[in-house]
């Protein structure tokens, strides 16, 4: 049993970490894999604090790259989107034994979602550039439209990716399978 954890670990540590590569190369603003790691740690680790820990360590590592050789990496905002992401996290655990393709694009559409109303309210609060009104709230979440459009657009291609890859090599290799698949495929049931 300790060698099954292991294996699956390190095998959804290895997604993790190409996922973490995969924010780092150019890509267009906000097409990236983080609510999708968050989602697929939240729906497949085992262990809660695991799942949590991996997606925004992974973040604050690749913060801090972008931080060290862009100048960018850490900006006032960073909270918020953390929260989204732990919030992410936490949707992924609905997910957990329910992983059929509608239901992950369902979570996907609501990540981004969530990612987008956390973030941008965050940007209002601490900008100068929108009146604290209804108005300068709408402004912020109108001028933001474009990105939403990229942020969907990742979440959806790195879920199919993570989700997708997943379920492929557990099907191939019954280890990686959640400790009740393993154990109902071979009772049979």
């Amino acid at each position: 049993m300790q060698r099954t954890l292991k294996v699956r670990l390190a095998v959804m540590g290895g997604m993790i970490f190409a996922a973490v590569f995969a924010r780092l190369i150019p890509h267009p603003p906000n097409f990236a894999p983080i609510s999708a790691m968050a989602l697929f740690a939240g729906a497949h680790f085992d262990r809660r604090l695991f799942a949590f820990a991996v997606p925004l360590a992974a973040m604050l590592l690749s913060d801090a790259v972008f931080e060290l050789l862009f100048g960018w990496g850490f900006h006032a905002n960073l909270p918020a989107v953390y929260a989204s992401f732990a919030a992410i996290v936490a949707l992924g655990f609905v997910l957990r034994g329910r992983t059929r393709p509608t239901v992950v694009v369902g979570a996907s559409l609501t990540a981004s979602t969530l990612f987008f109303a956390v973030t941008n309210v965050s940007v209002f609060l601490t900008s100068p550039l929108y009146p604290k009104t209804a108005t300068g709230l709408g402004a912020c979440f109108v001028a933001a439209l474009p990105l939403f459009g990229n942020t969907v657009a990742g979440d959806l291609f790195y879920t199919g990716v993570l989700f997708g890859s997943f379920a492929l090599a557990a099907r191939r290799f019954p280890l990686l399978r959640p400790a009740a698949l393993r154990i109902a495929s071979h009772t049979g049931s």
